[in-house]
């Protein structure tokens, strides 16, 4: 068991360039994308090679601003193109279903933006088509690769925590009404849950495993969509997940795992590179701070290089973050939309 006394694991995997290359393209050149291109070449030995979009001159400008050697003006080709080992999906949740199928169908590895698609059924259809075709896909949490999120996973391999009772996060932003923008319509899979709070409640399964049961509440915007909620999610070992998220607050973003024997309490924000620290029931803390300078969504690079590290090793989903789980997250917002009354349920 670890000792808590003096000491912390020590994080896995810290450098993205060990991971061997892999050549990528995109499909939904926006903002998100073009952050994970540059951590991708930052970072790692990987390569942006390829974008692709419904607009000839929406590719171009991003191949141009990014240094992308080829610019596709139909998701079709994109996928069809035999030096794109890879595809990232970066376009709005409900197009991912869409999207992730036409890459799969290609014969493409997969990396789908969070969440996998606009509910669990679509995502189930995506995880069934890989594994058919099989190719490799994964959800793009890339919380779940920080070096942070090792530490805590080694600790709660190792039982260093004691039995996990309590755990909570939180993930809110301050975000203007637009009735017609990606946040607040439901037609692009809109609300808190499916953009942030997709986060917290992946947290809880990572920490406490699969939910057993789930209570709601909160509110909904002009729209329809949720724009703010909490959730109590308990386990089939007894433990609870006090989790929040929300469109019109911005809010700590810090995480907490509560065992009998220790807890431990993220750096803010815990979703992006921060640190941790761990307290004993005794009261003495040991504290971690991320020395790795990958700040916010330069830690995708993380996520980029686990990718390359599954693929070479012949795996066609994540050790850390099964295609499985990804459903049963969708699952839990699914239940936690339709007790708010959210539109846009099935």
């Amino acid at each position: 068991m670890v000792d808590l006394l003096t000491a912390l694991p020590a994080p896995r995997h810290t450098d993205p360039a060990d991971a061997p290359p892999l050549r990528w393209g995109v499909i939904g050149p926006g903002v998100i994308a073009g952050d994970f291109t540059r951590a991708l070449h930052a970072h790692t030995r990987q390569r942006m090679v390829a974008c692709g979009s419904r607009s000839a001159e929406r590719a171009a400008a991003f191949a141009a601003t990014h240094g992308v050697d080829r610019a596709h003006a139909s998701y079709e080709a994109l996928v069809g193109d035999p030096q794109v080992d890879v595809v990232y999906v970066a376009t709005p949740h409900s197009e991912h279903l869409e999207h992730a199928l036409l890459a799969i169908r290609a014969g493409k590895h997969v990396l789908i933006e969070k969440p996998m698609a606009a509910d669990a059924e679509q995502a189930g259809q995506i995880a069934a088509a890989a594994r058919e075709a099989g190719v490799f896909a994964m959800e793009a949490m890339w919380t779940r690769y920080l070096p942070q999120t090792d530490i805590a996973r080694q600790l709660l391999a190792d039982g260093a925590l004691g039995e996990v009772r309590v755990v909570t996060a939180d993930f809110g932003g301050r975000a203007t009404f637009d009735a017609t923008g990606r946040l607040w319509d439901p037609a692009l899979a809109g609300g808190a849950l499916l953009d942030l709070g997709v986060y917290v409640v992946s947290w809880a399964s990572f920490a406490l495993g699969a939910r057993v049961g789930i209570i709601a509440t909160g509110t909904l915007a002009p729209t329809g969509v949720d724009e703010q909620a909490a959730l109590v999610l308990s386990s089939a070992t007894g433990g609870q997940a006090l989790l929040s998220t929300g469109l019109r607050a911005g809010t700590p973003s810090l995480a907490t795992i509560a065992g009998s024997d220790a807890r431990i309490e993220t750096d803010s924000p815990f979703w992006a590179a921060s640190g941790l620290r761990v307290q004993r029931a005794d009261g003495v803390v040991v504290h971690w701070t991320d020395p790795y300078n990958r700040p916010y969504r330069q830690g995708m690079s993380y996520e980029a290089a686990a990718l390359a590290r599954y693929v070479a090793e012949g795996r066609t989903e994540s050790p850390l973050h099964s295609l499985d789980e990804a459903v049963s997250t969708l699952a839990t917002i699914d239940e936690a939309r339709r007790q708010l009354g959210a539109v846009g349920v099935g």
